[in-house]
C-alpha cells in the first residue's frame, strides 16, 4: 500500500481521464491535493498526470465494458491507496441518428458504455464503500433526459437509466454512509462530439425536416459550447465537500433552463389532463378524493 500525506485525504477514482470533463476534474482534484485513480482505455494518455503527481496519482488501463477490466482497475486502486472515496463515472458515447436510423449493434454498444459499464463499476466499488461506511458517487448524466433533442434518443435514454438507478441507489445507501449525486452537463467546451459521437451510417430522407441540420452543426457543438470544464470540476468538488449534496447537479445555465422549462411542459400537462388520470382509480376512491378536496 502506499504510504504518504494523502492516506487522510480522499481517493478519487475518475473513469474517463483522457480528456473532457474526466480531466479537467482530475486536475483540479490533484491541484487541490488529494488522490485520484486516473483510468481510460490508453493509459499512456494520462500518464503524464501521473508523472506530474507521482505521490497522489496512477495511471490504469480501463475499458468499463470489460469486468476484468473494471475488476483490476478496482483493485489497483485499493492496493495503492487503500480505500476509495469517490467514484465519477464519467466515461461515455453516443450515437447519433434518428430512432428508426439507428442500429440494435449501434444501440447495445452505446449502452453497454453508458449504462451495463456505469452498473458494473457500482457492483465493483459499493462493497468497498460499504466496508467504509462511506463513500459519494457521481454518475454523470446529460441535460438530454430533459431535452429530447432529435438525433440524440438512444444516447439520453441510456443516460435516463442511469439516472433509474441513481436515485435508487441514493436511498439505498443512506444508511450506509454513502451519498450519490447525478451530474447533469450541459454544452461544455470539450471534444466530446469529435472524439465519443458517432454518426449512424443509415439516413432516412423522411426524416430531414424533424433532424434539421443536427448532422452538420454538431460538430460546432465542441467550440460554441458556453461551458467551462474548469468550473464545472469546481462545482462537482463543491459537491463532494459539501455536508448535504444534492442528489441532481445540473451544471450550466443551459441546463438549468432546460430542466426549468421541462418541469413547466411536466406541470401543465399534469393539470390538463389530471381529471382524467383521475378517472381511472375506482369510484369510491374518485369520490372520496373530491370530498377531500372540497
Amino acid at each position: 500500500m502506499m504510504t504518504s500525506p494523502i492516506s487522510k485525504q480522499r481517493v478519487w477514482f475518475i473513469t474517463g481521464t483522457s480528456s473532457g470533463l474526466g480531466r479537467a476534474l482530475a486536475e483540479a482534484v490533484l491541484e487541490k491535493g488529494e488522490a485520484v485513480v486516473l483510468t481510460a482505455r490508453n493509459p499512456e494518455k494520462v500518464e503524464d498526470l501521473a508523472a506530474k503527481f507521482p505521490d497522489r496519482a496512477i495511471a490504469a488501463q480501463l475499458d468499463i465494458t470489460k469486468p476484468e477490466e473494471v475488476k483490476k482497475a478496482v483493485e489497483k486502486a485499493i492496493d495503492c491507496f487503500g480505500r476509495i472515496d469517490v467514484l465519477v463515472n464519467n466515461a461515455g458515447v453516443s450515437t447519433i441518428g434518428a430512432i428508426e436510423e439507428v442500429s440494435d449493434e449501434e444501440v447495445r454498444r452505446l449502452f453497454e458504455t453508458n449504462f451495463f459499464g456505469v452498473l458494473e463499476m457500482l457492483r465493483t466499488v459499493l462493497p468497498h464503500m460499504r466496508q467504509q461506511r462511506s463513500g459519494h458517487i457521481l454518475n454523470v448524466s446529460s441535460i438530454g433526459c430533459f431535452s429530447n433533442s432529435t438525433a440524440w434518443g438512444f444516447y439520453n435514454s441510456s443516460k435516463l437509466a442511469v439516472e433509474g438507478i441513481s436515485g435508487t441507489l441514493a436511498n439505498e445507501v443512506v444508511p450506509l454512509g454513502i451519498k450519490v449525486t447525478i451530474v447533469e452537463p450541459g454544452a461544455f467546451r470539450t471534444d466530446f462530439i469529435k472524439r465519443s459521437v458517432v454518426l449512424t451510417d443509415t439516413q432516412i430522407e423522411d426524416y430531414k425536416p424533424s433532424m434539421g441540420n443536427m448532422r452538420q452543426n454538431m460538430w460546432d457543438h465542441d467550440f460554441n459550447a458556453l461551458g467551462d470544464p474548469k468550473k464545472a470540476a469546481l462545482a462537482m468538488i463543491k459537491v463532494v465537500d459539501s455536508d448535504n449534496p444534492p442528489i441532481r447537479l445540473a451544471l450550466g445555465a443551459d441546463t438549468v433552463e432546460t430542466v426549468e422549462a421541462a418541469l413547466q411542459f411536466i406541470k401543465a400537462e399534469l393539470d390538463t389532463w389530471k381529471e382524467v388520470s383521475i378517472s381511472t382509480d375506482f369510484d369510491e376512491v374518485v369520490a372520496d378524493k373530491i370530498q377531500v378536496a372540497s
